[in-house]
């Protein structure tokens, strides 16, 4: 390629441009994977009851399939309130104090205690968590603060999810900006970028305070590390197109040619983040054009370079922080500024060598006389989105699953108003309020059908709350209002919500955390929002609450009654949760054994009995005991028996299928007394 000509140079970029388009870098995937991730950490927030957010590159849609990034998930310790001064101090509450002394290294502080009734740090607290320091201060360890998953305890553990792996970080909020940072709010900015208004929300956003010390420091395991995660995630959102595919083709570069040769611990991504903040706050932004892909990047690489020959990154919001130190010794440094030069010299060349989702084969096609048209290579489209659509559903169902509450409130910046074509908090405000009206009816009708004589005026503003929450996804809503028709005996209602449901249950409907590519493409295809992806989509499983048991068939009351176990540490409410397919199909059998309609009966039958057989499915257990139940009523009480023992083997203890097990017995003494 003949780069040394300006005209042709510019031609490359547009080409790479529209090549990087077609693996799902478009700016319309871009943000719809932006506000899926956004919605997610709103989900998760509320069904976790503390602040959850999600980081890193699938967070910020900097990524492609080629990449295989994970994705950094940050939980909060909400019984402690950081202060930077006592100033601040509030009576009765669980207050951490910054300090710092000349022997804590730039980005990081140490926290200390303070008396819950007096504004005093405290003195002779010998508690396992805090260690005394040189200067006689008791202060937090940070290595009791970490994620203990699978009996490995520190500051981050990784999970697997199948698809993607999740780094899950422990960390302290602190709400205001630190002192250390407070120079990047005033520094000076000769092209405005960030604008003020930016910076204000950043400043708003406040830091993390992550458990982990300096690895050259004697007093390590006193450290906490300050990070601007916010900041950082709201710069990368405000990228502009350019400076987006800059920073990914930055990423393709460190994975395809700098990391082989030096290892992949020296060079990550967050040093090419850092890079691209710090040259475009020093660049005018009319430079940052398609037309200038290639010289960008080369800018990038030279800045990178110097870095590294002077072995010192700094931070970009703590300067003062080096990035390099204790990676860059001995011969690593003189490898690195090796691919440096040679990549350098090649005048962009390399890039027909990138074999990240095929990007280099697609530029030499691009770049043939004549030009060769690629279309938009669906399978890398469709799988940019996966993930953000498997955690937007993960979370939706965990919120179900924990019976959540809905609120309104949430305590993270404002996004709309700096990204106003974007409406992500509004959108899943719509569906969890949809969610929650069903819940709400059912409360309603619940509390009316308990009395003797049930008010009907109460039971009609029930009825407008389900129908309402019947449009929140494909099933859940829906089945909740047809139980709501069955108790009430209206038969024909009921078996018209089983007909719109059937209408909308399709394959392409998932109830896992599996997404067929079909359903992926079909997104696409319509451009849904999320409201419209979720309800036309998302088959959530079913939830109901204790004060909703007037409203919920027979064979469910043993299973919310029994649910008092607990999962993962955390004690479940006395819920009942089952599979929107099989609570479909169990529904159906209860209408039509009321009308005796053997012929269909059989069918709702045979179809439960076919998904709890054949399809890995949630909650098990209550799907084999309502089956259990349904096999009962037609005196099926042999395999009843087996069904049952199935289920306690699942879980012994807090089982529906003891009260099952009662009923069989009670019903086959019924049927061996009328035997005789």
């Amino acid at each position: 390629m003949a780069l040394n000509n300006p005209d042709y140079y510019k031609e490359v970029s547009v080409r790479l441009y529209r090549v990087l388009d077609t693996v799902g870098l478009g700016e319309d995937i871009r943000w719809k994977r932006i506000n899926m991730f956004i919605q997610s950490e709103d989900v998760l927030s509320i069904a976790s009851k503390q602040g959850q957010h999600y980081f890193g590159s699938q967070a910020e849609a900097t990524t492609t399939p080629g990449l295989q990034s994970d994705i950094d998930r940050v939980y909060f310790w909400e019984r402690h309130r950081v202060i930077k001064d006592l100033d601040s101090w509030i009576p009765g509450i669980k207050t951490l104090l910054i300090v710092r002394d000349d022997s804590t290294p730039p980005g990081y502080v140490k926290l200390q205690n303070v008396y819950r009734h007096l504004p005093w740090p405290i003195y002779n607290n010998y508690d396992e968590l805090l260690n005394l320091d040189r200067h006689g201060r008791f202060l937090l360890r940070n290595d009791q603060y970490g994620i203990k998953v699978n009996n490995c305890h520190g500051p981050a553990n990784t999970m697997d999810y199948g698809y993607i792996t999740a780094d899950l970080v422990c960390g302290m909020r602190l709400r205001t900006w630190p002192d250390q940072v407070s120079q990047w709010l005033t520094r000076n900015r000769r092209h405005n970028w960030p604008s003020h208004q930016t910076i204000r929300l950043i400043q708003e956003t406040g830091a993390l305070l992550v458990p982990v010390g300096h690895k050259f420091s004697q007093e390590q395991h006193l450290e906490w590390r300050i990070s601007i995660s916010y900041g950082e995630k709201i710069l990368v959102w405000l990228f502009n197109a350019t400076q987006y595919r800059c920073f990914i083709l930055l990423k393709m570069i460190n994975k395809c040619f700098i990391k082989p040769a030096v290892g992949n611990d020296v060079l990550s991504s967050y040093h090419c983040k850092t890079c691209l903040f710090y040259l475009i706050e020093h660049t005018p932004t009319a430079m940052w054009t398609p037309d200038n892909l290639l010289l960008c990047v080369e800018l990038c690489l030279s800045l990178l370079y110097n870095w590294t020959e002077s072995t010192f990154c700094p931070n970009y919001f703590i300067p003062e922080e080096n990035m390099f130190q204790c990676k860059l010794y001995g011969h690593v440094k003189d490898q690195l500024l090796g691919v440096f030069s040679n990549l350098l010299r090649q005048n962009s060349r390399y890039l027909v060598d990138i074999s990240c989702d095929n990007i280099g084969q697609n530029l030499v096609k691009m770049c043939q006389s004549p030009p060769m048209e690629l279309q938009s290579q669906g399978q890398h489209v469709t799988q940019s989105l996966v993930t953000s659509v498997i955690f937007l559903f993960m979370n939706l169902e965990l919120a179900v699953k924990f019976g959540f509450e809905y609120d309104l409130n949430f305590e993270t910046p404002q996004l709309d108003i700096y990204f106003p074509c974007h409406e992500p908090r509004r959108e899943i405000n719509a569906t969890l309020w949809k969610l929650h009206c069903s819940s709400i009816g059912l409360k309603l009708a619940s509390k009316s059908l308990s009395l003797e004589i049930p008010d009907h005026n109460s039971l009609d503003v029930a009825h407008e709350f389900l129908l309402w929450g019947s449009s929140s996804d494909v099933a859940s809503g829906k089945l909740k209002l047809a139980a709501f028709y069955l108790v009430q005996d209206n038969l024909d209602m009921s078996k018209d919500v089983f007909n719109e449901i059937h209408k909308s249950y399709n394959y392409n409907v998932t109830e896992s955390n599996i997404l067929s590519r079909d359903t992926l493409q079909a997104i696409l295809r319509e451009n849904l929002s999320t409201t419209q992806l979720i309800s036309q989509y998302f088959a959530l499983s079913v939830l109901y609450h204790p004060s909703e048991v007037n409203c919920i068939p027979k064979a469910l009351i043993p299973e919310m009654f029994c649910s008092t176990g607990s999962h993962e540490g955390r004690a479940y409410k006395q819920c009942v949760r089952i599979n929107p397919t099989v609570y479909l199909h169990f529904l159906e059998f209860l209408c039509y054994h009321r009308e005796h309609n053997w012929l269909h009966k059989k069918v709702a039958l045979d179809n439960m009995i076919s998904v709890i057989r054949f399809k890995d499915i949630q909650y098990k257990v209550t799907a084999l005991n309502v089956l259990a139940y349904s096999l009962t009523q037609e005196g099926r009480l042999k395999i009843v028996y087996k069904i049952l023992c199935k289920s306690m083997k699942l879980i012994k203890e807090n089982n529906g299928a003891k009260w099952h097990l009662a009923t069989l017995v009670n019903a086959t003494f019924r049927f061996l007394r009328g035997g005789q």
